[in-house]
């Protein structure tokens, strides 16, 4: 019995001082990040990009993980209700987090109470761009032509209620034009249909449509945004092309389920900085339209918030619908 007590002791206290929680530090398994959209959209772009370096970063895996559905929110609705112990995190998209709230009135989530802000990763315009068919050459042209065919021409996007939605429905009311939406299930089917002629334009983001307008399946007339693309620079504004003020954009950033522990905010958001200060990250994002983001989780925070309140007021003077 004197031999065996102190062993005993020895045993416990060891166990309690270095057991594996509480010696090894965040993260000791694989993390999932959660994607709101099918492979090949932009949000899974971004979303792959930053995984494999964040994964070499925190000595873990990051795995995606394609949760596509009602433009988002089936991954946002998992992300908040996740376990808050830093192993789901998600790669936001502007739909889920600042339109969305604004065109259903009940949702099973609270962008503003349910998620811990990290960091914006990237953002960039969309690209407005025609099937080669259609005869039209610049905006312009495209806005006489659908004045011409009310009701004529269908424009798809990702899904109702995505940026591409109020993007094109934006574009009918400042350009007075009748045109009609098809909604998909993903950038990835909008594509496909729009490369066989079944729809005649988009407004996607310019990750998922750069790469098709090189190669001259689609026609790109415009970018979205308020400013030219450094990728893009020879491709005019909306604005420019005829549409005053048009400024429409998409974004992606990460954000964990609200209750995780602010130390592990805090080494996903220094891990996530260091990734998107890395040249070939940099490159990767630029050849695909997006510069990459990198603000605190507090500014991340306050730019949804800001993004949010821009968007109730394009939804309500546009008055759009979820079809």
């Amino acid at each position: 019995m004197k031999t065996w007590l102190p062993f005993a002791t020895l045993l416990f206290t060891s166990l309690v001082v270095t057991g594996p929680v509480a010696a090894q530090p965040y993260p000791v398994r694989p993390v999932r990040m959660l994607i709101g959209f099918p492979p090949g959209g932009g949000t899974d772009i971004v979303g792959r990009i930053v995984a494999q370096k964040l994964s070499e970063n925190l000595g873990q895996q990051i795995v995606p993980e394609n949760r596509g559905g009602a433009t988002g929110m089936v991954a946002a609705e998992l992300a908040a209700r996740a376990a808050p112990d830093g192993y789901t995190i998600m790669m936001a998209h502007i739909s889920a987090m600042s339109i969305l709230p604004w065109l259903y009135p009940k949702m099973a989530y609270d962008t503003a109470k349910d998620f811990a802000p990290i960091t914006l990763a990237a953002i960039g315009p969309n690209l407005l761009v025609v099937h080669p068919s259609l005869p039209v050459k610049n905006t312009k042209e495209l806005i006489a032509l659908a004045k011409a065919r009310p009701g004529q021409l269908h424009y798809a996007s990702p899904g109702s209620g995505s940026v591409q939605h109020l993007s094109g429905e934006l574009f009918k009311l400042q350009a007075k034009v009748d045109m009609v939406h098809v909604p998909y299930k993903g950038s990835g089917q909008s594509i496909v249909d729009l490369i066989a002629g079944h729809v005649q334009l988009n407004f996607d983001a310019v990750p998922v449509v750069i790469g098709h307008a090189r190669q001259g399946r689609r026609r790109a007339l415009a970018v979205t945004s308020e400013k030219r693309s450094a990728l893009l620079p020879d491709i005019p504004t909306v604005s420019e092309a005829g549409v005053p003020g048009f400024d429409m954009g998409t974004w992606w950033g990460l954000v964990a389920p609200a209750a995780v522990n602010k130390d592990v905010v805090a080494k996903l958001y220094a891990e996530s900085i260091k990734v998107l200060k890395q040249p070939d990250v940099r490159d990767r994002l630029a050849n695909v339209g997006a510069e990459p983001g990198g603000n605190t989780p507090e500014q991340f925070g306050a730019f949804i918030r800001s993004e949010s309140v821009k968007y109730a007021r394009i939804v309500k003077d546009a008055n759009i619908k979820i079809d």
